[in-house]
């Protein structure tokens, strides 16, 4: 029996056009459209599936993104439980960690779509328009590019997605210093990230402290299964101590790649992204080439696969007891 974990991307992967195809398919997803219209007081079918500037404003492409990631989980557990199979994991990339804690039962649909809204706005408020920057340092190590990091004030890590792959934000002056030498020390490529201010650093604290009152005054439930956090990538198994995790979290850097080691280690065999494009599984593949390497007796076959269009639904007849 497959140990299975469903894994949701982060702010990034959207594009125009997701879930329309299950939004045509089943009715029953085209009226939580319509709920969460009325929730958020516009047309998410709009905003999904149109040619809308707005899907790149962070307030936008939060709901956007976690409403495409969770009615396609809808379609995939169905899928699996017809089949036998049982979600034993979930872990999302910052954003998409609200759909993993949805998918767990933690909170509704409609709870987690409301609280990324006000979570997106926070976000874009905190920061005057300009003034941060995130950056992805490719092909540099993590321990030289902490070095460098501790040398300039207002650069800090982001994300630490996958072996190659980091990701640093703060102001943009600092940031832009941190490119320059992460070139001079062996970086690959530097790549500026498209977004709206400096997640995932210290200067969203206020944002965190706002949204923590958000949080604080919802009622969340028992994970019906471990969900892996971003913040330290530890496992989640009751209701307490959850809102203070995500207020951390818009302020402290994801590990990522931690969360999906710690995945491996627990046994997990089975890697499902679920959401738009294929961002995780191209990050679970160097994660995995890495950590065989270094843990020789590991769980070996490991399946990865990755649900954005309708037709994707088929690669999960490819599992068996």
């Amino acid at each position: 029996m497959p140990k299975i974990a469903l894994l949701y991307p982060g702010q990034g992967s959207q594009y125009s056009g997701m879930g329309r195809d299950f939004y045509d398919e089943f009715e029953e997803i085209r009226g939580i459209y319509a709920k969460v219209s009325e929730l958020l007081g516009y047309s998410v079918e709009e905003l999904c599936f149109n040619a809308d500037k707005r899907l790149d404003r962070t307030e936008y492409t939060q709901p956007a993104m976690v409403l495409t990631e969770l009615v396609m989980t809808k379609i995939v557990k169905n899928i699996l439980e017809e089949k036998g199979f049982s979600v034993e994991a979930s872990a999302g990339l910052s954003l998409g960690e609200y759909a993993a804690l949805s998918e767990a039962g933690v909170i509704d649909i409609y709870t987690a779509i409301s609280l990324v809204s006000i979570r997106g706005k926070l976000m874009s408020e905190c920061v005057p328009q300009g003034k941060g920057a995130m950056v992805a340092i490719l092909g540099l190590g993590r321990d030289i590019l902490d070095s460098i990091i501790s040398t300039i004030d207002g650069a800090y890590l982001a994300n630490d997605n996958c072996p190659g792959q980091l990701v640093i934000t703060g102001y943009k002056d600092a940031v832009k210093k941190v490119m320059e030498l992460s070139k001079e020390n062996g970086a690959k490529r530097v790549v500026q990230l498209n977004v709206s201010g400096p997640f995932h650093s210290p200067l969203l604290e206020t944002a965190g402290d706002k949204l923590y009152k958000e949080l604080k005054a919802i009622s969340m439930n028992k994970p019906e299964h471990p969900y892996y956090k971003n913040c330290d990538a530890g496992i989640q198994l009751c209701s307490e101590g959850i809102a203070e995790s995500l207020k951390n979290q818009v302020s402290s850097a994801v590990l990522w790649r931690q969360s999906v080691e710690n995945m491996l280690d627990d046994g997990i065999d089975t890697f499902i992204e679920v959401g738009p494009g294929k961002t995780l599984t191209g990050f679970m593949k160097k994660i995995l080439k890495e950590y065989e390497e270094k843990n020789p007796k590991a769980v070996k076959n490991v399946t990865l696969m990755n649900i954005d269009k309708l037709e994707d639904i088929e690669r999960i007849n490819d599992l068996t007891l």
